[in-house]
């Protein structure tokens, strides 16, 4: 039985002066529970939509990362969160954008794709699905975070947005997942609360199919995190099962080009994860480092920050 899970908690310029023991212990405890959740699901034969889905409800729930309970504030002092996830069993899926005191945005998109005809809603009407649909909500201050509060205050007032940590740590919060399912099928997830301080109800390449999220049993499933605009100008996600289904290559080549060759002259800072039909798992970026980790048929939790 070939498994496999890879999760990650944002990528950037991750400063190792920065990273104390104790919030290397904490991000890397929230990554392990993410993976041992999702892991679960596939152990006991679910599918790999489902995996995807209890692993990224891990990392919401977390207020260490940019999505969810600790997503970062918008010029309005608001939260405004994105997410998406993506079948590649029969290329289904949902994704919501710009939605507020959703507790779990990645459920939300899950109830788009199983749930309406629809891929992609948004801001209220999103709001509006959430209620129909009776997922759990939370007030305004569930979702506040002292450390994200003081970031948002610095640049509040201002045209300056911010990727997420101070300038000398421009992290990309976004969470997200990869697996593949005990029956060879392929599923990808992602989860954002943006960027600092963002203005006109901007939305980037996470709730976006084929640009942060894609999912394609023919080839590979992909979660991308970075500096939206450049993924979605590049196409990112779909651009690594297009360069595996059209020339050939192997994912871990596939990977490369996107993240290495077509990424940085866009500004692309980032990366991104990724897992083929075969199990193979492809964690890359071009910065300093990316929180994340993964799970094969071994049963063995890997998880990493820096190079």
């Amino acid at each position: 039985m070939k498994i496999a899970l890879a999760v990650h908690g944002g990528a950037g310029t991750l400063a190792p002066e920065l990273m104390t023991p104790v919030r290397e212990k904490a991000y890397r405890a929230a990554l392990e529970l993410s993976l041992r959740r999702g892991y679960a699901v596939l152990k006991e034969g679910g599918t790999a939509i489902d995996a995807v889905e209890a692993a990224i409800r891990v990392l919401e729930d977390s207020p260490h990362f940019n999505a969810g309970k600790g997503s970062v504030f918008n010029a309005d002092g608001q939260h405004e969160m994105d997410a998406s996830l993506m079948s590649g069993m029969d290329l289904r899926a949902g994704a919501v954008a710009g939605v507020q005191n959703v507790k779990n945005p990645i459920g939300l998109a899950r109830r788009v794709m199983d749930h309406s005809s629809h891929v992609l809603i948004s801001g209220l009407g999103a709001f509006e699905f959430a209620h129909k649909q009776k997922v759990e909500l939370e007030d305004d201050q569930y979702f506040f975070d002292q450390f994200r509060y003081d970031q948002w205050k610095e640049t509040a007032g201002t045209d300056v947005y911010r990727l997420d940590h101070s300038e000398k740590e421009k992290k990309f919060g976004t969470v997200g997942a990869v697996a593949l399912d005990a029956n060879g099928h392929l599923a990808a997830g992602t989860s954002t609360g943006g960027m600092t301080n963002k203005k006109w109800q901007r939305i980037g390449d996470s709730p976006i199919i084929g640009c942060g999220t894609y999912a394609n049993d023919a080839s590979c499933a992909v979660s991308c995190t970075g500096h939206g605009e450049s993924f979605i100008r590049a196409v990112a996600a779909h651009d690594v099962h297009a360069i595996m289904a059209y020339k050939g290559l192997s994912l871990q080549e596939a990977v490369r080009v996107v993240v290495h060759e077509k990424l940085p002259p866009l500004d692309g800072d980032g990366g991104l994860i990724a897992v083929d039909r075969d199990g193979n798992i492809v964690l890359d970026f071009n910065c300093s480092g990316m929180y994340r980790g993964h799970v094969g048929a071994d049963g063995e939790f890997h998880t990493a920050i820096f190079r």
